[in-house]
């Protein structure tokens, strides 16, 4: 009997540990890459929940969540497309999040010659034969480059040299690689550690490019809404926005949770 009672406990707590570990699924915009390692490993570390993240261009995952991808959350590099959900009632209601700000640079390998204190005007170097960006057809960072050379009045004198990265940090490999000599990337990438280690930027004027507002949102397709909402909290919350402020991400006025 002693056995039996020992075994049902057994099973009692490998089910409420299953119940208790979890795992979220995130899609997440590429210019995460880095710094939403880092909050997904502390969120992990704080709830013993799993955060399984899919990175890539925010485009694609619009398109893949019409179709029921099954994501719980969608943290977008820009807000139209997780708007564009709501609108069509494939999210959670109320819980679009306006999270931050992107910011873009010009970024070269370290072994580069390039004068980035030239700003834009570096671009029409004769040295340069590839630039590398995020396609603007559905990469919200492709299209932010794509208006910072027409600000510059560069774009038509550059446009043939152009090389497009399925989305944000593509286009960062491509200069990394040395397939592209200099490239227009997030500033979020530009400052993790192993970036600053592989080249250098010039942070392009906020002035020149229309706001890279950024946006999540749960999503009604997800098997977690619940966790969702938490891990949505700790992104909101002090610990989770000093984490991408560190990573060059403007936090919209008032959207800090204590």
């Amino acid at each position: 009997m002693n056995r039996i009672l020992i075994a049902l406990c057994m099973v009692f707590i490998t089910c409420v540990n299953v119940a208790v570990a979890e795992e979220i699924t995130i899609a997440a915009a590429s210019d995460l890459n880095f710094a939403f390692r880092e909050v997904a490993a502390e969120y992990e570390n704080t709830t013993g929940d799993h955060v399984r993240l899919s990175l890539g261009s925010s485009g694609n995952f619009y398109a893949q969540i019409q179709n029921g991808a099954p994501f719980d959350l969608f943290f977008s590099a820009d807000i139209a497309y997780p708007r564009k959900l709501e609108e069509v009632g494939l999210t959670v209601p109320g819980s679009l999040y306006p999270y931050a700000i992107g910011r873009i640079v010009l970024w070269v390998g370290k072994d580069s010659r390039l004068d980035l204190s030239k700003g834009m005007d570096v671009l029409l170097e004769p040295t340069i034969k590839k630039i590398a960006i995020a396609n603007p057809k559905h990469a919200p960072y492709g299209k932010a480059a794509v208006a910072a050379m027409e600000h510059a009045k560069i774009y038509d004198r550059v446009k043939d040299k152009l090389v497009l990265g399925e989305n944000i940090s593509q286009a960062a490999q491509l200069v990394e690689s040395g397939a592209a000599d200099i490239g227009i990337i997030a500033l979020s990438l530009a400052l993790a550690p192993p970036m600053q280690a592989a080249g250098r930027y010039w942070e392009i004027p906020a002035d020149a490019y229309p706001p890279i507002e950024q946006g999540a949102v749960i999503l009604m397709g997800g098997k977690n809404q619940e966790r969702a909402k938490a891990f949505l909290s700790f992104v909101q919350g002090v610990e989770g926005q000093a984490m991408m402020k560190r990573y060059g991400f403007v936090i919209p006025a008032d959207r800090v949770k204590p």
